[in-house]
């Protein structure tokens, strides 16, 4: 069981943790959530015991091993499955032990190490090392090949799967989705429920937090909340706590508006002093309740396009790749029409970006023809565009330029006006973007994007480095564009949320997967049986065809029984119908408070009138004694007012009490 009992953590002068406690038990999935910067890498070094907390105790069975991906690129001319296998600290520990054994020639030595090896699972330990890295996309042929010879992505992915071959009691996974496509993700959530030990990650992928997570831990300004169930259940657990402490904080206001009224209107009667010393003393130890303050929505929209043709593209007989001897897709025939939401979808190396650098002009076709419609404005997004920022200049210096060699021209002001819109605000926009985070950058390349009006967008893994706000507003801002996306993503929730069509790239072309999300899904797990025994892969889906729908809609169906009504909506209406009861309860009590309020204070002006007549001495005998009467009437229908709105509120209080 892992334990965090009043943690106080700083780096810097920043306090990342204050006071914060919560508890995991062992083999819980946790998905550890917070926005960009509230400390989430630095609790997992916390807990990776690189750090060191300020105040408090953390807990951690001393026998656990922990598992974790390092952030630090390989550097190693061993091959990819050896890298691998030295995750694996019980095996490379019995392998040292076995050769010290042999070099001082000790027999017994020997044996225990070769126990040890078994124990680890030296027998079978490379063919596991070696299906972690297909799972994760790499092919046979790579298997083997030098560390150095791989990208930074693919040597991330090695990380990763150096990590998963370490049998830890505790994973630790930060972002671990970032450089997957949509095969490898598939693959990685089936290892993952079924690794049987604590897992914690950080994600900003919901949908890969809800396959996994049963449980959300939410650090927020510097506090854990533990939430049971996974992210979607999060959701609904955390506005419905924001409601409701926004609801006791609006409670306590009235209630404290209430007790100050009496007490400025009785502090100077002798006869209600009591009364209204008791009610200071109960504002004195009323526990304050502080307002409810979230992290503000981030939001933007795409501009209209100044033209929308049709078709945007025309692609005959298209050819792409890096040369005559490396051709990736060939054959295509599609045509992009306005309007159209495409998702890309295949697995790593089929050519999916390959495709995208094509119609981005990128990549020159190396056969065929890519026929543009007229007035056709691109904008492009990949992972190399944050990469060719100018790493010494600003926000506004980056869009000074764009505005200047592409346009549209504009004043400084409206581009910093602009860049504000995407959260670079004051000094940040003269920050050197090399200071800047990946998730910032991100929002850069967005913005210079947004700035061109392009009606043609071509995004290959545009959320890599967004939040999950960032990420909702990005889904917004597609869904309300007028042009036409076309999108490459491992972020399910994006791509269903955006787009209503897909091609499949594989086998070196590209044609319509007739399918959804989740028959794309069925289809890699099948593919990936299929490989694993040796078979020949299924075909993707194909249409249905009308005779096929028809038999399927005059088939009897099963009805399923209704689900059991879930505790925590039980409660939520419960509480629902108890505050309409109390709020039923109190209305006449309220309304007669108001009235008598209104009153009051239509009293206290003509009080006011009345004695401002007599102080001026004009009026003569019968007028002052009319005002006389006047004013004896209101100070006596004042007082009785008073009595009453008192009692109203010593039975309001009481209600409220009660309930």
């Amino acid at each position: 069981m892992i334990t965090l009992r009043d943690i106080t953590l700083r780096r810097g002068v920043r306090v990342v943790l204050q006071g914060a406690s919560v508890t995991l038990a062992p083999g819980e999935k946790i998905g550890l959530i917070g926005r960009n910067g509230a400390g989430k890498s630095s609790l997992f070094s916390l807990l990776a015991g690189r750090l060191h907390a300020d105040a408090g105790d953390v807990g951690i069975p001393p026998t656990w091993r922990i598992g974790e991906v390092a952030q630090d690129m390989p550097e190693t001319d061993a091959g990819a499955t050896e890298f691998v296998l030295q995750g694996d600290l019980p095996l490379v520990a019995a392998q040292a032990e076995l050769a010290r054994a042999e070099d001082a020639g000790d027999g017994e030595a020997i044996a225990h190490a070769h126990l040890a090896l078994e124990e680890a699972g030296a027998f079978d330990a490379r063919p596991r090392a070696q299906a972690l890295l297909l799972g994760l996309g790499f092919r046979g042929s790579q298997l083997d090949a030098p560390v150095n010879s791989f990208s930074g992505g693919w040597r991330m992915r090695l990380q990763l799967a150096r990590a998963l071959m370490c049998p830890a009691e505790l994973l630790l996974l930060d972002e671990p989705t970032n450089h997957l496509d949509l095969d490898a993700l598939v693959w990685l959530e089936s290892w993952l429920q079924r690794y049987d030990g604590t897992l914690v990650v950080i994600s900003h992928d919901r949908e890969f937090l809800d396959a996994i997570t049963r449980v959300i831990v939410h650090l927020d300004d510097g506090t854990l909340t533990r939430y049971t169930g996974n992210y979607t259940a999060f959701e609904e657990m955390r506005a419905e706590r924001i409601a409701q402490a926004h609801a006791a904080f609006s409670r306590q206001q009235e209630r404290i508006a209430h007790l100050q009224r009496f007490i400025d209107r009785f502090k100077a009667k002798a006869t209600k002093a009591r009364q209204a010393q008791s009610r200071v003393k109960a504002l004195a130890r009323m526990e304050r309740l502080a307002p409810v303050l979230t992290a503000s929505d981030f939001a933007f929209e795409f501009r209209e396009p100044p033209s929308l043709p049709n078709p945007m593209l025309a692609l005959d007989g298209l050819a792409c790749g890096y040369g005559p001897e490396a051709v990736i897709v060939r054959g295509v025939h599609r045509s992009v029409l306005a309007g159209q939401r495409i998702g890309i979808l295949g697995a790593n190396g089929q050519g999916k970006s390959t495709l995208v650098k094509t119609i981005a002009r990128e990549l020159m076709p190396l056969s065929g023809r890519i026929t543009e419609g007229k007035g056709l404005r691109i904008g492009y997004f990949a992972q190399q565009e944050l990469e060719l920022l100018h790493p010494d200049d600003g926000p506004l210096m980056h869009l000074v330029r764009l505005a200047r060699d592409v346009g549209p021209a504009a004043r400084e002001q409206e581009l910093r006006d602009f860049l504000g819109t995407f959260r670079f605000t004051g000094d940040m926009v003269q920050q050197p973007v090399g200071t800047l985070s990946g998730g910032e950058k991100a929002r850069l390349v967005l913005a210079m994007i947004v700035w061109q009006r392009p009606n043609l967008l071509l995004l290959d893994e545009p959320t890599n480095h967004l939040d999950l706000t960032t990420r909702e507003a990005l889904s917004i801002a597609l869904n309300e564009f007028d042009g036409t996306v076309m999108l490459v993503s491992h972020d399910r929730a994006l791509l269903r949320e955006v787009c209503d069509e897909f091609w499949l790239v594989t086998r070196g072309g590209v044609g319509p997967f007739e399918g959804d999300l989740d028959d794309y899904q069925r289809w890699l797990l099948d593919v990936s049986k299929a490989v694993a025994r040796g078979q020949e892969p299924p075909p993707p889906p194909r249409p249905q065809l009308a005779e096929e729908a028809q038999a399927e809609a005059a088939a009897p169906r099963r009805v399923a029984p209704p689900a059991p009504e879930a505790t925590a909506r039980d409660q939520r209406q419960a509480a629902k119908q108890s505050r309409a009861r109390l709020a039923e309860a109190t209305r006449p009590l309220r309304v007669e408070i108001q009235r008598i309020d209104e009153r009051l204070e239509r009293l206290g002006a003509e009080k006011s009138e009345v004695e401002a007549a007599l102080a001026s001495g004009d009026a003569g005998g019968d007028v002052i004694a009319d005002l006389g009467r006047r004013h004896h009437h209101i100070l006596a229908e004042t007082a009785m007012l008073e009595e009453r709105w008192l009692e109203l509120h010593t039975e309001l209080d009481a209600l409220q009490a009660a309930a």
